[in-house]
């Protein structure tokens, strides 16, 4: 190659797409084609000069050295990938043949911008993990910590929220949250929660840089210096409206987000937002199963699997365990005196009293009707199930107003431990039933019934 007289290869080499180079030993450009200006937004002359590995991204930066090493060295690359820094400061994603020329001393290659390419590739490599995560996933916040590290394997993320909408309420809940600095989102004025809040009312992405001369003017305290870290936010935005917000924010010496990864989150925020709702569905339907609807205590069908566990850890421990039977005696009456609607609120009034007479680690379930029960999964001795059976009488004697009627309502309540009524569940069950009618019979009689 002349470069004493470059001028009509020059010519020639503008009407090319792909733009071509030349370095010197040195790592400095001493030609480049008109392409190249297309490509990372730079003149020719503004180039010409500079050091071709200060363009390079920092993250790519040794390879890229590396590669230049070998190329002088005799070893010719063909195809390597790397990104480069435009002049706007936009990410380009650049394939490179290049060798090197013993006789001009230089490296002269050819360089492609594949960076749509890659932006489709990693779409749909981010689409396939989310799709894959949304169905692996146990629940929501499983699902959030994959999505989380999914969007961090291209798009600094160290700090990371999601925050979800709840209409009924009109509150932000945030579902998944990560962060250096504000480790409580959910306070008043919190940075998170203003660009959260912001991004779920407009339904629209945010994307704060320093420097940036379009910002928000209730954002600038967030970005008020060149070392203050990028914000993004983005909409989770469905058929039914906007759901909530996914907020990203980069450390402060980590590199800028762009108006690509913008888009890029915005793409995939479609399908996480899918993955996000069917998660909710879901969770409600596994509720609806296993809760009963009224009182939203366990039905049947959670107390029997709590129960089994419960007895199974007691025989491994050589422990106790308790089943409380409750039946409310009268509740006839009080349908057919006041009303369903009275009766409903009855029950969910003593659903409340009854948990608020156990522990956390215990169970109030409504298995039907007017009948409750309530496990006490591990006690040192039938007395401590005694003591709930006196406290929980205590609880349900104190009048009750309801819709403007004033009610009292009188439990029977029959005992069951293991392993002194019996050492299996429905042997226990059983005592519990008889032990409760027992108590009912003996009510009868008291009340003349």
């Amino acid at each position: 190659m002349d470069t004493r007289n470059p001028a009509p290869l020059a010519s020639y080499l503008d009407l090319l797409l792909d733009a071509v180079c030349a370095v010197d030993a040195q790592g400095c450009f001493v030609f480049v084609s008109a392409a190249c200006e297309r490509i990372l937004g730079y003149t020719p002359q503004e180039l010409i000069g500079r050091r071709m590995i200060d363009l390079v991204h920092p993250a790519d930066r040794q390879r890229t050295l590396d590669a230049a090493r070998e190329i002088m060295e005799g070893e010719p690359k063909l195809n390597f990938e790397n990104r480069y820094l435009r002049k706007d400061g936009g990410v380009v994603h650049i394939l490179w043949s290049a060798r090197w020329s013993e006789a001009d001393q230089l490296r002269i290659a050819v360089a492609r911008d594949i960076t749509e390419r890659k932006q489709a590739e990693s779409r749909q490599a981010a689409l396939y993990a989310i799709s894959e995560a949304a169905h692996a996933a146990a629940d929501l916040l499983a699902l959030l910590k994959r999505v989380h590290l999914i969007i961090g394997e291209w798009l600094p993320a160290l700090n990371f929220s999601v925050a979800l909408y709840d209409e009924q309420c009109e509150q932000i809940d945030f579902a998944y949250h990560v962060d250096d600095r504000e480790r409580q989102p959910e306070l008043p004025g919190t940075m998170i929660g203003r660009l959260c809040a912001e991004v779920i009312r407009s339904g629209q992405p945010i994307l704060l840089t320093p420097g940036c001369s379009s910002l928000p003017a209730e954002f600038h305290d967030l970005v008020s210096t060149p070392q203050s870290p990028c914000w993004l936010g983005v909409p989770l935005n469905s058929q039914n409206g906007t759901i909530g917000a996914l907020i990203v924010k980069s450390a402060p010496d980590s590199e800028r987000y762009t108006e690509q990864d913008k888009e890029l989150l915005q793409y995939v925020c479609a399908q996480i937002t899918l993955a996000i709702e069917r998660q909710q569905l879901h969770a409600r339907l596994q509720h609806m199963a296993q809760y009963d609807q009224l009182t939203q205590v366990p039905n049947r069908e959670l107390l029997r699997e709590r129960f089994k566990a419960a007895l199974a850890t007691a025989r491994a421990a050589s422990g106790r365990m308790a089943l409380l039977y409750i039946d409310l005696d009268r509740f006839k009456q009080v349908n057919d005196t006041y009303g369903h609607g009275v009766g409903d609120m009855l029950l969910q009034a003593v659903a409340s009293r009854l948990r608020g007479c156990i522990r956390e680690i215990d169970t109030v379930a409504r298995i039907g009707g007017d009948e409750f029960v309530v496990l006490l999964h591990s006690i040192q001795n039938v007395t401590d199930a005694e003591r709930v059976q006196a406290k929980i009488r205590r609880a349900l004697a104190e009048p009750l107003r309801l819709d403007g009627h004033c009610l009292s309502i009188e439990p029977s309540i029959g005992v069951a431990c293991f392993p002194d009524h019996g050492t299996e569940d429905i042997t226990l069950f059983r005592h519990a039933d008889e032990a409760m009618y027992a108590a009912k019979r003996h009510n009868h009689r008291a009340f003349g019934i």
